[in-house]
């Protein structure tokens, strides 16, 4: 599969050097540096980008601004056509663009394929979404009058993504705010970029096709100083930022000091409950594919696997089992279960966490390492690992962006729910139960205090038909599906008086 990638670059139209910043097919220079895009599959060049400057970004965000005076004009339905097209356009570059992401991102060619699935499914709801942008009607109090609310676009939304979903988090965002009105500014990760650059030419070849305005769909790449900027930027209403906690600070500091809008998707250190009522066919590859698909590297990867103590030992066994049968390497390998970690950077955090964690009394049950020899040589390989843990340890409680699993014991389900929520963390959980009465307390409001809360399935894999995101210092924004879309338009409440009189409201009386 390797010797495919050239083929695949220029089925994309990736070259050897591209520029980081547009509006639409409008590719600018700029003074800014130029970047390498090195897989963590072999360490070898992809391509190289031209970050964007002050200067690009201001051309960016102008046209944004121009695009977006005839882009909220248009019909819903009429945009939504135009995304209906773009899903589209995806279906025929599935492959390629999917290969692409899993090459320059490092997770399995299976998990690359679904990403750009979802791309097309978000595009999908998103048509039927253009239809049903529904407001209120409702009753006044004064005679011959009535209320309503509807719902306008904000303007430019920017969109701050991040390596582990390089492609399929900007879909969530620009094809929800693009049916709404809004036009989109996207920085992706600096890890990812020849990814987006592909899906920047995708897309533009659609609008281009419809006759849109090119600044609908814009594109900068850069450091945090371009994310700061985006964020800073009282032109830009709405920022939907997707990466750490310690950045979601930073960007909803900044952002909410101009009161604009943010969807901060940030951290998770989720954790799956196993009962000892629970169905072990379904905990065994519900547990490990959370814990170790993406190579630990989503934001709803399974951290905590709390246990109940009757079953402990046979589930430990179980899960080392299923560990020990794992497949790591070349992710474009289909059998292999998981590839690497991003860079290197990320190795250093994953041995600082083997570190910590033994430091702290942890045990092995799988102990972790980096892996080295033939078909490692990029330096990014790593050993799925296991420790027991107490449920309170420090490690526990801040999450490691990598393939390190934690279990802990647990006498009754109340005090399962409470280590649970006892991280700072609130994004993805799940229960492993056939017990109603276990399963209906854990979606209760005395149970998970997560944003997404799943029964009998792991806690990675949410489905673009929920509204995704969660609480605590996860963010407590919500993307993709559900009522998320309000988030992306500004209400707007209407009265209308149809009599010949101007009753006031609470019966004041103004005569002059």
């Amino acid at each position: 599969m390797l010797k495919e990638i050239p083929s695949i670059l220029s089925k994309l139209e990736i070259a050897s050097q591209n520029l980081g910043s547009a509006f639409g097919n409008q590719w600018l220079k700029s003074t800014g540096k130029s970047i390498a895009s090195l897989s963590p599959v072999d360490g070898a060049l992809i391509a190289e980008v031209q970050l964007s400057d002050n200067e690009t970004y201001e051309k960016v965000v102008h046209q944004a601004q121009e695009a977006f005076r005839s882009w909220r004009l248009m019909p819903a339905p009429k945009r939504g056509e135009v995304i209906r097209q773009l899903g589209n356009e995806l279906r025929v570059f599935k492959q390629e663009l999917g290969t692409l992401v899993s090459y320059e991102m490092g997770k399995s060619l299976q998990e690359g394929l679904g990403e750009v699935q979802e791309m097309i499914d978000i595009c999908d709801f998103a048509v039927g979404l253009s239809r049903q942008l529904y407001g209120l009607t409702m009753h006044s109090e004064r005679p011959s009058h009535r209320m309503y609310e509807q719902w306008h676009p904000l303007g430019i939304v920017g969109v701050i993504s991040a390596f582990n979903f390089p492609v399929a988090v900007w879909s969530w965002n620009v094809a929800i705010a693009w049916i709404c009105g809004d036009v989109c500014v996207w920085k992706p990760s600096e890890k990812a970029p020849i990814s987006a650059i592909a899906c920047q030419k995708i897309a533009q070849r659609v609008f281009e096709k419809n006759g849109v305005h090119p600044g609908v769909c814009g594109l900068l790449i850069g450091g945090s100083e371009m994310g700061k900027q985006l964020a800073s930027d009282a032109r830009i209403p709405l920022i939907s930022a997707t990466g750490s906690t310690r950045m979601g600070k930073a960007v909803g500091e900044v952002v909410g000091a101009r009161l604009g809008k943010a969807i901060l998707e940030l951290g998770g250190n989720n954790a799956m409950i196993i009962s000892q009522h629970a169905d072990l066919h379904l905990v065994i590859p519900g547990a490990v594919f959370g814990a170790v698909g993406t190579a630990g590297q989503r934001c709803t990867s399974t951290r905590r696997l709390i246990i109940h103590k009757r079953i402990y030992e046979e589930v430990k066994e179980k899960i080392r089992n299923a560990y020990n049968q794992l497949k790591i390497g070349n992710p474009l390998d289909e059998s292999n279960h998981l590839g690497p970690l991003i860079d290197t950077d990320a190795v250093e955090m994953y041995e600082s966490a083997v570190r910590k964690v033994k430091a702290e009394g942890g045990k092995a049950v799988i102990e972790g390492e980096v892996l080295k020899g033939l078909g490692y040589e990029s330096g990014c390989y790593v050993k799925p690992a296991i420790y027991e843990v107490e449920h309170d340890s420090e490690i526990v409680c801040n999450e490691t962006f990598a393939p390190i699993l934690y279990l802990i014991k647990y006498e009754t389900i109340e005090e399962a729910i409470e280590m649970q929520n006892a991280v700072p963390q609130g994004l993805s959980s799940a229960i492993m139960t056939t017990n109603i009465r276990e399963s209906e307390l854990f979606l209760s409001h005395a149970g998970s205090d997560c944003g997404i809360a799943n029964v009998n399935i792991g806690t990675s894999g949410a489905e673009i038909g929920g509204a995704f995101g969660g609480e605590k210092e996860t963010g407590g924004g919500r993307e993709a599906g559900s009522d998320a879309w309000k988030t992306y338009m500004r209400r707007q409440t209407n009265t209308i008086n149809y009599s010949t009189e101007l009753p006031l409201a609470q019966g004041i009386k103004f005569d002059l």
